[in-house]
């Protein structure tokens, strides 16, 4: 008796059963179905994921457009402008993954002083603080913010993972992998920059 998932063979054909959700049906495809990617489905949390990472990447650049008139700190600079680059090519990728796949684009011109905060997001007043704020204490203000911020990332990326048959698509699940290994290295790199602060 075959597995289910497992191609079954019989009189020379070969089928493969896609077990269905739960309490669901299971339905037979095509090889060519099976080792096609592209058709792997998408969740509502999927969607929401991307909706929520597009708003959270927002705040993040808002807060790097700070840095230019705000500090002295070369490697706070360096700082920004990597986060600011990256975060910048992640939201237009996923506006991409979102249109591709005929979903709404929402919270793309989020303000951020009105709009639903995602975790780790700083709220108006501390970004209005962070504004006010310059040299060593700015420095400071924005890497405790942007540690907070990119665990909030992290909290979202997990929040994912825990979803049942969210994150299927390889596309999706790749970048949220790559959140997860990118914020906990600049995370590392942030705490140590605090420590250095006078």
């Amino acid at each position: 008796m075959g597995e289910p998932g497992v191609a079954r063979r019989g009189a020379g054909a070969v089928s493969i059963v896609q077990p269905g959700a739960p309490g669901e049906p299971g339905r037979t495809v095509t090889s060519d179905q099976a080792s096609d990617l592209s058709r792997v489905s998408f969740t509502p949390a999927d969607v929401e994921f991307m909706r929520g990472m597009i708003r959270h990447h927002g705040q993040a650049i808002q807060m790097t457009d700070l840095i230019a008139s705000r500090t002295a700190s070369g490697d706070l600079r360096k700082l920004g402008l990597r986060i600011a680059l990256s975060q910048a090519d992640e939201i237009s990728m996923m506006k991409r993954w979102l249109e591709v796949r005929g979903q709404e684009v929402s919270g793309e011109h989020t303000d951020h002083r009105h709009g639903i905060l995602m975790p780790g997001m700083l709220t108006p007043e501390q970004m209005e603080r962070l504004a006010a704020a310059h040299g060593p204490a700015f420095d400071r203000l924005f890497l405790e913010g942007m540690i907070e911020h990119h665990g909030g990332a992290l909290a979202m990326v997990d929040e994912l993972f825990s979803q049942p048959g969210a994150a299927q698509d390889s596309e999706i699940f790749a970048f949220a992998s790559d959140v997860n290994g990118d914020q906990r290295m600049e995370i590392a790199r942030m705490g140590a920059m605090l420590k250095e602060l006078p």
